[in-house]
């Protein structure tokens, strides 16, 4: 929790002036006793109805005072705790955005939407709780001790001897459920992740039956949540009855004692009251410590786990300062020199010696088999990673020297799984390019051929897309993708598998498109030759290897791992769209 504070700096005032305003509310409770005792003893008893008239009157105004004590207390407080949610939400989300992609492999996607989630909601809920609480509760305690010293001393030992034991209680069971609370977050880590992956493949799921099986899963998960959450629960469910228990105890000692006081008139009535009262108070503080502890302790758990992504170390340093599009370079746009990389944890490594160049507007593609590298190089040239050995430069310059921003300018590239957002057609394409114009993105999108698209939903650019693109088929997707990519009008256009959902004309088609961008530089990375073998230069990936550069038909004659390919692909109905 400590290393969280920093963001409650902005709210200093508010942190003051919570505890501050709670505190004089405390005051006045604990003078509240005191003032009844003299309506019982000189009002009722003494029946003197004047006291009880002005002493009630002060009683309405002390109400009235702590009541807008109260309300101030309340709203800087919560002032203070959503300020500071908002800021640890806010630098959380930053610090995931510049995340490496082993990064977020490592933390997990799950763990961190529940720690942008749940865990800050919950230290946001401790945070107004202590500002309210967590001084005035000790406050009144030891004050309400104090005061009742001030009435008797004998009838007070009690209090001094109840509190110790009732802290001793609160604080053994907080100690024993503070190390409990973080594994149940960890275990909702698991059970969200299960949820998220069944509800993303649903159709999967569906499709090859496995309902039944996730669903065990499932609630495999849910047990080992739910057993988790009960321990903790019932460990801290004993506090309120054991406290309830050393306090009612005490009261019972106290009108004991207060009853043969009264007798031999040491106390009168008022005092007995007065005494009585103050160990209630002292009940309902414990209790509100004791809730406030139990929230105090999930607080801290959910703390600690987002100081600890917070403090992850960023594999990928953005210490560059070039900008890439303003690099002067007459020849190679992209150049590998013998670069070799290994994923985080890996033995060896996954791509061995690759060196390769791509010349200002050039159209190259890569191809290979499943785990053969190719998505990997593209991975490289957007600095999703950092290679192992050897060098990755961009416009003659390492691409570690160029800064982030600029190199995210200078590459658009479309993942291999189309990936849009709920909103309009138009909100996804100006994600790219806040800026674009009309013209811009309806000519991005004649040339992602998806103009039948737009057409056939009624609303042009305004119409709606649901979460994940549900209302669109996977080649539709992968052609927004693609429109959304040549908005961003970028020196380089990276595709990574992107029309495997089309019908081959319509790749094609797509590719007789791009080639009228005479000033763009195009990376393919296909698995079909028909995608690539009209490309400049064809990179043949084998193993995390080249094994060979050339065009179609160079590697048909010298590339054998090419020809394999081709002869695997080159059948039926193909053969004559590849040959």
């Amino acid at each position: 929790m400590k290393k969280l504070l920093k963001y409650l700096k902005p709210y200093i005032k508010e942190c003051i002036i919570a505890p501050a305003f709670k505190m004089l509310e405390a005051i006045f409770e604990l003078i509240v006793p005191l003032i009844i005792t003299g309506i019982i003893d000189r009002g009722i008893t003494g029946e003197d109805r004047s006291v009880v008239f002005r002493a009630g009157g002060m009683l309405l105004v002390m109400y009235i005072v702590g009541l807008t004590c109260a309300l101030i207390a309340q709203y800087f407080a919560a002032k203070a705790a959503v300020g500071f949610a908002r800021n640890v939400r806010a630098s959380l989300y930053s610090k995931i955005l510049s995340f490496s992609h082993a990064s977020i492999d490592s933390q997990g996607t799950s763990s961190l939407i529940t720690r942008m989630t749940g865990d800050i909601a919950t230290v946001q809920g401790g945070v107004n709780m202590s500002l309210r609480l967590l001084l005035r509760s000790p406050f009144i305690v030891f004050g309400a001790m104090i005061m009742a010293f001030t009435i008797n001393v004998r009838a007070a030992l009690i209090f001094a001897v109840v509190i110790p034991v009732l802290f001793f209680v609160v604080f053994f069971i907080t100690l024993k459920t503070i190390p409990r609370y973080k594994k149940i977050q960890g275990s909702l880590d698991s059970l969200t992740g299960h949820i998220r992956e069944n509800l993303s493949g649903v159709r999967v799921v569906r499709a090859f039956s496995a309902g039944t099986t996730e669903k065990e899963i499932y609630d495999q998960n849910n047990e080992e949540y739910y057993a988790l959450s009960l321990v903790t629960s019932r460990l801290a469910a004993v506090l309120n009855p054991a406290t309830l228990l050393v306090v009612n105890f005490a009261m019972l000692l106290l009108i004991y004692n207060g009853a043969d006081l009264v007798n031999g008139g040491v106390l009168t009535n008022g005092q007995v009251y007065a005494l009585v009262n103050y160990m209630s108070q002292i009940l309902v503080e414990l209790v509100k410590l004791s809730n406030l502890l139990i929230s105090l302790n999930k607080a801290s758990a959910c703390a600690s786990r987002i100081a600890d992504t917070l403090d992850v170390e960023n594999e990928l340093k953005d210490e560059g300062e070039l900008d890439v599009t303003n690099l002067k370079n007459e020849r190679a746009v992209i150049e590998f020199k013998d670069v070799s990389f290994a994923y985080p944890k890996a033995q060896d490594s996954f791509i061995k010696n690759v060196s390769f160049k791509v010349d200002k507007g050039e159209h190259v593609g890569i191809i290979g088999g499943t785990g053969s590298g190719k998505s990997t190089v593209l991975s490289l040239v957007m600095r999703f990673y950092d290679v192992t050995e050897g060098e990755v430069s961009l416009n003659g310059r390492d691409i570690r020297e160029v800064s982030m921003e600029s190199l995210r300018r200078f590459v658009s590239v479309v993942p291999q799984r189309a990936q849009l957002f709920s909103g309009s057609l138009r909100d996804n394409l100006l994600f790219a390019k806040a800026d674009a114009t009309e013209e811009e993105m309806n000519r991005a999108v004649d040339l992602a051929c998806a103009r039948d698209v737009v057409e056939k939903k009624g609303e042009g650019l305004d119409f709606e897309i649901r979460e994940g693109g549900a209302n669109l088929s996977g080649g539709q997707k992968q052609r927004l993708s693609i429109a959304r990519a040549l908005v961003k009008d970028a020196t380089v256009i990276a595709l990574d598998d992107s029309s495997s959902a089309l019908d081959y004309a319509t790749d094609a088609k797509l590719r007789k498109n791009l080639r009228t961008l005479t000033d763009k530089t195009v990376l393919i990375v296909s698995q079909r030759i028909i995608s690539v073998k009209d490309c400049d230069k064809i990179i043949v990936m084998d193993d995390g290897k080249i094994a060979g550069i050339g065009t179609h038909a160079e590697l048909l004659e010298s590339c054998e791992v090419y020809r394999e390919i081709f002869e695997s692909q080159n059948t039926g109905d193909e053969e004559e769209r590849v040959s």
